[in-house]
């Protein structure tokens, strides 16, 4: 079974349950945004970029990798490839199967990556609605596992933190009323 605290640990039955996958640090941060999103407003589609610190599967000087791109040094490129978060998302959420999808850029950090999710939503909304939104789950259900943030941080700043999702509420943007943009965080 696959479980994201916050998301769906109900589902996990011990005894039937053997072998849990908590997917990916990426899922883990994104799952808890969009439920909250859905919850509260309905989202009828989405895309997810997650900016990624490198990691140990990229190598530190160029050399063979079976992709292309991550044969490239990884902390000297920004690296444009794939990720697996938005499908494993649905496997949480699966009423949003088919309405969600995403890829990563690999940039050149060592820790601590952030999640830009921009949804379609069922409503209409503003930023100070969606924003409400997030504070009262990151108060409320979520608390330890999303965070609801003002401040006007950068990467480092949240080097450590143990929450899954930490929304960077200065960030949050709609247009058009129903289109929404918000950023999260997480190491």
């Amino acid at each position: 079974v696959t479980v994201v605290l916050g998301v769906n640990e109900d589902q996990y039955i011990p005894a039937q349950h053997n072998v849990i996958s908590n997917a990916s640090c990426t899922t883990n941060c994104i799952a808890p945004v969009v439920r909250v999103l859905h919850q509260s407003f309905g989202i009828s589609k989405g895309l997810m970029t997650t900016i990624h610190a490198y990691t140990n599967d990229q190598r530190l000087q160029d050399m063979f990798h079976k992709d292309l791109r991550r044969a490239r040094a990884a902390a000297q490129n920004i690296v444009p490839t794939t990720t697996g978060a938005a499908r494993a998302v649905t496997q949480v959420i699966p009423e949003l199967k088919g309405r969600l999808h995403g890829l990563a850029f690999r940039i050149p950090v060592a820790t601590v990556s952030i999640v830009d999710f921009v949804a379609d939503l069922d409503q209409g909304v503003t930023v100070e609605q969606v924003n409400q939104a997030f504070q009262v789950a990151a108060e409320g259900p979520l608390t330890g596992i999303l965070e609801y943030c003002q401040e006007p941080l950068v990467s480092i700043d949240f080097k450590g933190n143990p929450a899954s999702s930490i929304v960077d509420a200065p960030s949050t943007m709609v247009i058009g009323d129903n289109m929404v943009k918000v950023l999260a965080w997480y190491d």
